[in-house]
């Protein structure tokens, strides 16, 4: 069982002498068949309160996108500090209504066969916050389920947090077509008015912000302007929007955030919970943010099957890419041996992985090469379970939702 609440183990912290860390965990996991991914049980926790640091005192909620592994969710949730989870899709926040009792879910959905149910129990109507940026939405839910027929559905608006600036256009990802206090609050409105609707929470992320590092990039000066703009403009229209939205109808929650923007919006008086994923199993996108150092707690190690020359070494596998443009910083990042490197015209391959570098004329067929994973979440759509470490053995297998027979997403 995965226990968070624990005290550490004396000298825990072994990420911090790398040669040591992997060599524990090749030593770990040498008995179980690649690929195996592994969780390192102290360096979750490591990540874990250093979120809770960083938010300051507000309640977290935990992106699951970023986890799919329920035991997990259930240790991260045991932790005074974090509340609630923010899911991906409708299908997902039934599972896991179950056993929460807060699930809000974090897009838009069409699922009927979803709502059908949602339409069916109570109990999971009463835990589950579906997420609206648009009537039409609205529409689809009554289409399948009128308002007569169902219980009173929780709702929340999206509004977007993306920054516009002249000569740049939009900054951000493309989510809500809703940005002034004048949309939220006309969205509003026409949910208070129309029956087997509640409205109880408003969600603003700024994945310009909270997504994107800037630690030795040759455009930071850039990213750095753009993110300290964006901090300034989004904490006063998003005051305004929640203020706008709070005077429609009273609100149980104004989410925003993410991993990498906890410390600025923890500080914004017009939010009352953040949301954070990533930041507990670390994937090295987050490598680039100066204001905090996570812990390498996941990563999953690959055979070499291959010697095509005498600095080349081929694993069997890899492409384990995450979502985003189609760059280097999406692809899986050669975390151990050291000196090792994607080719550059071939990448992260589906079936094969070529790896280049002096480390690669000290490997034979058979020995292990350690990857960390882009952001978090694309790990467990590949494996059926985590081997848990600790203190240099496996001390159990954490089930991920391709384990438990879901596939969500």
């Amino acid at each position: 069982m995965l226990d968070l609440t624990a005290a550490p183990s004396p000298g825990s912290a072994g990420w911090l002498d790398p040669a040591r860390y992997w060599r524990s965990l090749t030593e770990a996991t040498a008995h179980l068949s690649t690929p195996v991914a592994v969780i390192e049980r102290d360096a979750l926790r490591h990540n874990a309160m250093d979120l809770l640091v960083r938010s300051g005192g507000v309640p977290i909620r935990v992106a699951s996108k970023s986890v799919r592994v329920r035991a997990v969710l259930d240790a991260v949730l045991a932790l005074p500090g974090f509340h609630g989870i923010l899911s991906f899709t409708l299908a997902e926040a039934l599972w896991l209504a179950d056993t929460h009792d807060d699930v809000v879910l974090g897009y838009p959905t069409a699922d009927r066969a979803g709502i059908e149910r949602l339409a069916q129990d109570d109990r999971l109507a009463s835990r589950i916050t579906l997420m609206v940026d648009d009537v039409a939405q609205l529409d689809v839910v009554d289409s399948v389920v009128p308002a007569s027929a169902r219980p009173e559905f929780r709702v929340a608006i999206d509004v977007d947090a993306s920054l516009r600036m002249r000569g740049l256009g939009h900054l951000g990802v493309r989510r809500s077509p809703l940005f002034t206090p004048a949309d939220a609050a006309n969205l509003a409105q026409t949910i208070v008015r129309r029956p087997g609707f509640r409205l109880v929470g408003l969600q603003m992320y700024e994945a310009q912000i909270a997504g994107q590092g800037d630690a030795g990039r040759a455009d930071a000066p850039l990213i750095r302007m753009v993110q300290a703009r964006s901090r300034e403009e989004l904490l006063v229209r998003r005051a305004r929007i929640a203020e706008a939205v709070s005077a429609v109808a009273p609100l149980e929650f104004v989410n925003g955030g993410g991993t990498g923007s906890l410390e600025f919006t923890a500080s914004d008086q017009s939010i009352t919970e953040v949301t954070a994923g990533s930041g507990l199993l670390a994937g090295h996108l987050f490598d680039g943010f100066p204001s905090f150092t996570p812990a390498p707690a996941s990563a999953f190690a690959l055979d070499v099957v291959r010697r095509p020359a005498s600095d080349i070494v081929t694993v069997l596998g890899g492409g384990w890419v995450a979502s985003g443009p189609p760059a280097a910083t999406r692809q899986p990042l050669t975390a151990w041996p050291s000196g090792l490197r994607m080719m550059s015209r071939e990448g992260a391959g589906e079936v094969q992985t070529p790896l280049q570098g002096e480390a690669a004329r000290r490997l034979r067929v058979g020995d292990r090469v350690w990857f960390r994973h882009a952001k978090s979440g694309e790990t467990a759509e590949r494996v059926d379970r985590f081997h848990l470490a600790a203190d240099g053995v496996v001390i159990d297998e954490l089930p991920t939702y391709r384990g438990e027979g879901k596939a969500f997403l």
